[in-house]
């Protein structure tokens, strides 16, 4: 356990939903007009797994803000 704070875990917090928005403002402003037209039983599939892509960086950035170190 820590024993002083440090500024990486709110700079994190905060840098992961600045991502999160900037992720999720790019898939609904691209996405649409490319898949919009295809059935709805087409277009969930790629939806789950665009929802589930943004996960995959997520263990080491956590494991940054909490050690400092990306290893």
């Amino acid at each position: 356990m820590r024993e002083t704070p440090t500024l990486r875990i709110p700079l994190g917090v905060l840098g992961l939903v600045a991502g999160l928005v900037v992720y999720g403002l790019v898939i609904a402003r691209y996405l649409p007009p490319l898949i919009g037209g295809w059935p709805a039983l087409a277009q969930t599939p790629v939806y789950v797994v665009l929802g589930i892509v943004w996960i995959l960086p997520l263990r080491g950035y956590l494991k940054w803000m909490e050690t400092g170190s990306w290893r």
